[in-house]
């Protein structure tokens, strides 16, 4: 049993156990020992990078024999994995940004200009989906910037990231010929018409391939994850304060 010592270690092994256990009950946990579970029902992860990733591979091998069969199979095998990564991330994110009272105080300022204060006691949402204000936009994109820019912190959102890739979804990456379904496709070419199966399997080469646009495609949308989440906490404070 993991004896913790500190905030920080009990944070850690929940986050841990969650990720590479896959024990719900520590998310849970989590959001209580945040303070979060009420404010964060407001928005949810969309859970983006399976879409993109079947797509993604489905495209960098259109001239492999059963590439839709190939991206199809990997999705089914590591989407639970990768939606436990971005519930993960979502949280982190969120929990930045609703905890960061220089930029929560920025935000708040300038909503002043878009809404009466008496119009933020009924409002659900605040600027999560705003398109059009170009202030709001920009605010915005200078915080993301600004993310990105924290190198300390980047490195170790990368880090993070990369340890997760590395020690649970690279084994499955390269297992996935184990579990490609055998297509059986009629030899025309044969005037029995006998009936053969294609396993579509990969070579060593095809896996590493693969792996390392999955790698590039989750890291990416990680990045983007958190950084939406971390606008939605924004927001989500500044409406906690008139609540």
């Amino acid at each position: 049993m993991t004896v913790c010592t500190s905030d920080y270690e009990l944070y850690n092994s929940l986050k841990h156990n969650f990720l590479y256990n896959n024990d719900l009950n520590c998310i849970h946990i989590l959001l209580n020992l945040y303070d979060l579970e009420d404010n964060i029902r407001n928005i949810f992860p969309k859970y983006i990078s399976i879409k993109y990733l079947r797509n993604h591979i489905s495209r960098c091998l259109k001239g492999k024999s059963g590439n839709e069969l190939i991206a199809k199979n990997l999705g089914e095998l590591i989407h639970e994995d990768i939606n436990r990564l971005e519930l993960s991330l979502y949280l982190e994110g969120y929990k930045q940004g609703y905890y960061s009272k220089k930029r929560v105080n920025l935000l708040e300022s300038l909503t002043m200009k878009f809404y009466p204060v008496e119009e933020l006691y009924t409002l659900k949402y605040l600027f999560h989906f705003e398109l059009k204000k170009k202030e709001i936009l920009d605010l915005k994109e200078r915080i993301f910037i600004e993310i990105d820019e924290d190198e300390k912190y980047s490195k170790f959102l990368y880090n993070s990231i990369n340890k997760y890739i590395t020690n649970v979804i690279k084994s499955k990456v390269f297992s996935l010929n184990k579990f490609l379904d055998k297509q059986l496709t009629i030899d025309y070419c044969s005037n029995a018409g006998n009936i053969k199966e294609d396993s579509t399997l990969l070579t060593k080469d095809d896996l590493y391939f693969i792996y390392i646009e999955v790698k590039k495609a989750i890291i990416k949308n990680g990045f983007k994850l958190y950084k939406d989440a971390y606008w939605n906490g924004l927001n989500d404070r500044v409406l906690k304060r008139y609540r």
